[in-house]
């Protein structure tokens, strides 16, 4: 039996990303809002991703340079992002 080695990235080559809470629970609200404000390529250079549903609220991720661009695009539709972490469990805390 062969054991199958990986490679991993180096810390400087991983993205940078940031977890977010939403009041939102809609996401295609959500996605229409981010496109509008900031286009197909905002959306992409910002990498922007949902990464589970929680309790009524969503939970997002996006890299750290396209925070402000993500959380600018969702105030003009009224969707507060409440909690930014750099990870997903210091959301919960």
């Amino acid at each position: 039996m062969k054991i199958k080695k990986t490679a991993k990235l180096m810390p400087s080559s991983r993205d940078n990303r940031r977890y977010f809470y939403m009041n939102s629970d809609d996401r295609q609200k959500t996605e229409k809002a981010i496109l509008e404000y900031i286009g197909i390529l905002g959306f992409a250079e910002s990498a922007f991703m949902f990464i589970k549903n929680d309790q009524n609220k969503l939970i997002g991720s996006c890299l750290r340079e396209s925070l402000d661009k993500v959380r600018a695009s969702l105030a003009f539709k009224g969707i507060k992002i409440q909690k930014v972490s750099g990870t997903i469990a210091g959301l919960s805390r």
